[in-house]
């Protein structure tokens, strides 16, 4: 019987021996509290975190180690662990801290277990000092957050590099179509350039060869009685001359538009006036038989460019006159209004055909039927240029056989004149 009690003796000495060894020589600090939250033992590890004697801590409350921002709150989880109290981690994620001695502060893990001893309730703390590893992990985030700003920086840098080689491609394509567009105007103006020489041969070598033709065989007439034979070769001389000075007009016409030397200067005057004598200086272009009918409505003042006007209408009338047969009726139709003048100029001549219609404004085009009548092509566009300037437009249908009309519509500058502003 003494022998068992002896055995069981050592046995609880051994095991006394061994809890105390791993008390003293555990590698985290152990500190017991009461439930009152006294610390009634502490380990040498937790001495040595701490910072305290052998002596300086027992008897003193648990809050003692924790800094002061944290105690007061400190109570209040204590109590309410105690009430369930189990084992578990302590702050459930959260970063917690311990206090020094003499007041530093560092960071800490803690793992609680509750057990109960005839004495009473208590808790024990295990109690690791995790500085280093949360000096690693501020290292990492650290690194991590340079990586991250050179991720960023060098993101805005390809954003950067992208967006100027998009700017350098666009300046290419531009550069490209700026020599397109270069290379299409210049074969444009060459053959613009051939055009025009072309049509400046042919239309100067007749009537010079007219005037030259003419000019030799007057001489030949020297009595009275062939007056009439000399008359016919002066008309005729004329009638080169007048060909020449036309050509030239609508030569130097186009020069003073693409120069910008032509502006439109709105004057008042009595539009029904103005077209009787403009029809009478063409009607001297008249083939036989032809007459020019007007037709006018509206009021009879109106703010216009006379010169301008002028030059539309007589340029009309002289292509109604040369595409119509002897004998067929021109009419020149106006309707006056406060804010717009429309005009018609109408003939009974060969008329455009339909594919010809949307050239006949372009510079040197000439339709297909035109055929001997002469003409350098320049009409119709230096006409569809003066409308423009004048702020109007202009139109035409045609039918071949039967005539053409052609519709201008000009603003009436009245209004615009009277108030400037």
């Amino acid at each position: 019987m003494f022998s068992d009690i002896l055995i069981q003796t050592k046995a609880i000495s051994r095991h006394i021996e061994m809890l105390d060894a791993l008390f003293k020589h555990a590698t985290e600090g152990i500190v017991v509290v009461k439930k009152s939250g006294e610390i009634v033992m502490i380990n040498p590890k937790a001495k040595e975190l701490f910072g305290y004697t052998d002596q300086g801590l027992i008897g003193k409350r648990i809050e003692t180690l924790i800094p002061q921002r944290f105690a007061k709150n400190h109570v209040h989880y204590r109590d309410e662990y105690l009430q369930y109290p189990k084992a578990r981690s302590m702050g459930h994620s959260l970063d917690l801290f311990a206090k020094r001695s003499d007041g530093s502060e560092f960071p800490v893990e803690v793992s609680l277990s509750p057990f109960t001893t005839s004495d009473g309730e208590f808790v024990v703390s295990f109690i690791i000092d995790i500085t280093e590893r949360k000096n690693q992990e501020n290292k990492i985030r650290e690194a991590n957050l340079e990586i991250q700003n050179l991720n960023t920086a060098l993101e805005a840098r390809v954003e950067q590099r992208t967006r100027e080689l998009a700017q350098a491609v666009k300046r290419i394509e531009e550069s490209q179509e700026e020599v397109i567009h270069a290379l299409k105007k210049e074969k444009e103006l060459n053959t613009m350039k051939s055009q025009f020489v072309n049509i400046a041969s042919h239309e100067f070598r007749t009537p010079l060869a007219t005037i030259l033709s003419s000019a030799s065989l007057i001489g030949r007439y020297a009595t009275t009685e062939e007056q009439e034979k000399r008359q016919k070769h002066v008309d005729r001389i004329k009638s080169a001359v007048t060909n020449l000075t036309e050509i030239l007009n609508d030569f130097l016409s186009i020069g003073k538009l693409e120069e910008g030397r032509i502006q439109c200067v709105p004057v008042l005057f009595e539009l029904p006036y103005f077209c009787t004598n403009l029809i009478e200086q063409a009607q001297g272009l008249c083939k036989e038989g032809q007459k020019i009918h007007l037709s006018y409505s509206g009021p009879s003042q109106v703010w216009l460019d006379k010169q301008l006007l002028r030059n539309i209408l007589f340029n009309l009338l002289s292509n109604a006159i040369k595409y119509s047969e002897n004998s067929k009726p021109i009419f020149l139709n106006v309707l006056a209004q406060e804010e717009m003048i429309s005009i018609e100029i109408c003939d009974q001549g060969i008329g455009i055909p339909i594919a010809d219609q949307v050239h006949v404004f372009d510079r040197f085009y000439r339709a297909t039927n035109a055929g001997t009548v002469q003409g350098t092509g320049l009409g119709l566009n230096i006409v569809s240029s003066y409308v423009e300037l004048m702020g109007g437009s202009i139109s035409l249908s045609s039918e071949v056989g039967k005539g053409t009309k052609f519709y201008v519509n000009l603003p009436n500058m009245i209004l615009e004149t009277q108030n400037p502003e």
